[in-house]
């Protein structure tokens, strides 16, 4: 271990060491995430993961420490990225307001959700050792961090790194506070944080969407003609059905075949490889086990004896967590997507076989999967990170303990900051006319929880046929991609696309999807043109960070002129 470069830094592993790294990962950057998290969330319906940006930032904190750093790095990233993941929770919230569902105190939200998180942390670590450790699957954000926290030991290098992110920052900032004074950037829907989204992610995911909002848009006529959507209706009201059909048809072949050839592998592996003996790696698995069981029962006991829910349902969903935790996982660690609304739907359609009919119970049962799968996966995620850099695997477990603890009060507080500044989040886009949808709020995720519960009460026959139609597309989609492997952009993205990505244009409205599309062209293009920075790391681009400052810039523009417009409507 060396000394720090500079005087003023604490020492390492000391105290003060631990509080500097908890204070920059819960209380600066994990809420830096987090209102980009909420705010990704209300306007998109997903979120880009923060683990990328906050090892970014968590670099620039300790790079005094030099190598010895990524170390320091990985549990600030670790424990923003658990904030960011909790506070993109609050989509729960806005569901109830959505369907006129009483909302109780915000205390008795904050506990249900610390204790949904804390189970999903223990589930996460139980599975670590047969998902990274076994396994050994990709993880592609933890093997991005990972590389990121080696390469960025070196301050040059730090430092342009974090300008391409401060750019696009700015950036965000500016176009979010001139939108609403700029009438064409208005009129054509223009959203810095969905293009942003779209250099994140690139062209291939990007001009799919496009495809699949376009092919939605196409086909309106033919959904009002055999009735499945009334004159006037938007698109979505059943494509987004059917996009959760596809993204659970082309799951189950994925998974077959992640299962088919990853598990012979995995025994071979373990037959031959000798027990861990590395400390990094070691947990007591007695606690953990205890950790698990005593969370699920708060959760039980909490969303029982807090908010009333029956029993029955909470223990189906506690139940569920443990297979869509280790399904999902396997998700994530093979292509990066964690589908946590489709374990979310999923929830929903075998409690309603069980007999539930009541819209709000299966929001709170459902939440039980929504938020694990969520954190379980995160958890894993880190672990991967974790694994490449040797991080010792308990003080990282208990950094994602103190994120999730500030994570689960964040998620109320933007929850009723946004919906108290903008009212339009509160409006229920599930029953409103395709002229009547928002612009810049889509809020695709409330959208699929509204109009899945609401099937609890007003059942609809066609609706389970399109979530059908849906799983067969998806399906055969997914196994003809398998069989011809497209290489081309106009085969992958276009005339054979991920169901993945193209399920994204069926929840969203079209613009939306253009404007993704855009920013993935538009990242594509600018890559193609200029010459690879030989500086970064050759899985991070100056593309991709500046559309990550710009989603981040775009939501810090929305909070602040939210909060402007509170406080001068109180004074």
């Amino acid at each position: 271990m060396t000394p720090p470069r500079w005087r003023w830094l604490p020492a390492e592993g000391s105290w003060r060491y631990h509080l500097l790294l908890a204070a920059a990962g819960m209380l600066v950057l994990g809420p830096l995430a987090g209102v980009t998290a909420a705010y990704m969330n209300f306007s998109l319906g997903f979120f880009v993961g923060g683990q990328v940006l906050a090892g970014l930032l968590g670099s620039a904190v300790t790079a005094g420490y030099g190598r010895d750093g990524r170390h320091g790095a990985n549990y600030i990233q670790t424990a923003a990225a658990s904030v960011a993941s909790m506070s993109g929770m609050g989509v729960l919230v806005q569901a109830m307001v959505w369907m006129g569902l009483p909302q109780p105190p915000a205390w008795h939200l904050v506990a249900y959700f610390v204790c949904i998180g804390m189970f999903g942390v223990g589930v996460g670590m139980l599975y670590t050792p047969v998902l990274v450790d076994k396994l050994q699957l990709t993880f592609p954000s933890g093997l991005a961090v990972a590389n990121i926290l080696r390469a960025l030991t070196d301050p040059a290098l730090l430092r342009r790194s974090v300008g391409k992110l401060g750019g696009g920052a700015a950036a965000g900032l500016l176009a979010g506070l001139a939108g609403g004074r700029i009438g064409w950037l208005g009129a054509i829907e223009f959203s810095a944080s969905t293009f942003g989204a779209g250099m994140v992610v690139g062209a291939r995911i990007g001009v799919a969407a496009v495809v699949g909002g376009l092919l939605g848009w196409a086909l309106t006529p033919m959904f009002v003609a055999i009735g499945w959507l009334e004159p006037g209706d938007p698109f979505r009201k059943i494509t987004f059905l059917i996009a959760l059909g596809m993204i659970m048809g082309a799951a189950a072949v994925d998974l077959a075949l992640i299962f088919w050839r990853a598990l012979p592998g995995a025994r071979a592996r373990a037959a031959h490889a000798p027990p861990p003996a590395d400390d990094w790696r070691r947990v007591h698995r007695g606690r953990l086990v205890a950790w698990v069981i005593a969370w699920a029962a708060a959760t039980v006991a909490t969303g029982h004896l807090l908010l009333a829910q029956p029993l029955a349902f909470l223990l189906v969903a506690v139940a569920l967590v443990f297979l869509f935790a280790l399904v999902n996982g396997i998700s994530v660690g093979i292509s990066d997507s964690n589908p946590i609304s489709s374990a979310f739907v999923v929830s929903v359609v075998v409690m309603a076989l069980m007999g539930l009919a009541d819209p709000g119970v299966g929001l709170m049962a459902g939440a039980i999967l929504l938020v694990s799968t969520s954190v379980a996966c995160d958890m894993q995620q880190d672990r991967s990170t974790g694994w490449r850099l040797g991080t010792p695997r308990v003080p990282q477990f208990r950094y994602q303990v103190l994120g999730i603890l500030v994570g689960a009060v964040l998620a109320v507080v933007f929850a009723r900051v946004f919906m108290a500044a903008y009212p339009v989040l509160v409006q229920d886009q599930t029953v409103m006319k395709a002229g009547q949808q928002p612009a810049e709020w889509s809020s695709a995720m409330t959208y699929k929880f509204v109009g899945v519960l609401r099937s609890l009460t007003d059942d609809k026959p066609y609706q389970r046929v399109a979530i059908l139609v849906g799983v067969a597309i998806g399906f055969v989609i997914e196994v003809v991609r398998k069989r011809l492997r497209p290489r081309s952009f106009v085969v992958d993205a276009i005339l054979l696309p991920s169901p993945y990505a193209m399920s994204f244009g069926g929840f969203v409205n079209l613009p939306t999807a253009l404007w993704l599309g855009a920013g993935g062209v538009a990242a594509s293009v600018i890559e193609a043109r200029t010459k690879k920075d030989s500086e970064l790391p050759h899985d991070m681009s100056g593309t991709s960070l500046f559309g990550g400052g710009l989603i981040a810039g775009d939501a810090i523009a929305a909070l602040a002129i939210g909060i402007t417009g509170l406080v001068a409507a109180v004074l």
